[in-house]
């Protein structure tokens, strides 16, 4: 189960990083044949997709940082129960 886990985060910090680059560049290039901007759209997507692509990597591995420490430990000593207080 614990490999499926990291099956799923490795997807998903792939989606995160190329989804916004991809779609950045792809959204310039379709806004320069549609309205014959100049090469600058281009660039301009590039720089906002590598923008987009950083944010997304940054926030994964915040989440994959924070799942990989709430996992309880097993040497943890048990809650104390409500008739156990002193």
């Amino acid at each position: 189960m614990k490999n499926l886990n990291l099956l799923v985060w490795l997807t998903q910090l792939g989606i995160s990083v190329a989804g916004p680059l991809a779609g950045f560049i792809l959204l310039a290039v379709w806004l320069r044949q549609r309205f014959a901007l100049g090469m600058w759209v281009i660039l301009l997507g590039i720089v906002l997709g590598i923008a987009g692509a950083v944010d997304g990597f940054r926030v994964s591995m915040k989440a994959m940082d924070r799942m990989s420490k709430d996992k309880p430990d097993g040497n943890d000593p048990p809650p104390v129960s409500f008739n156990d207080h002193a």
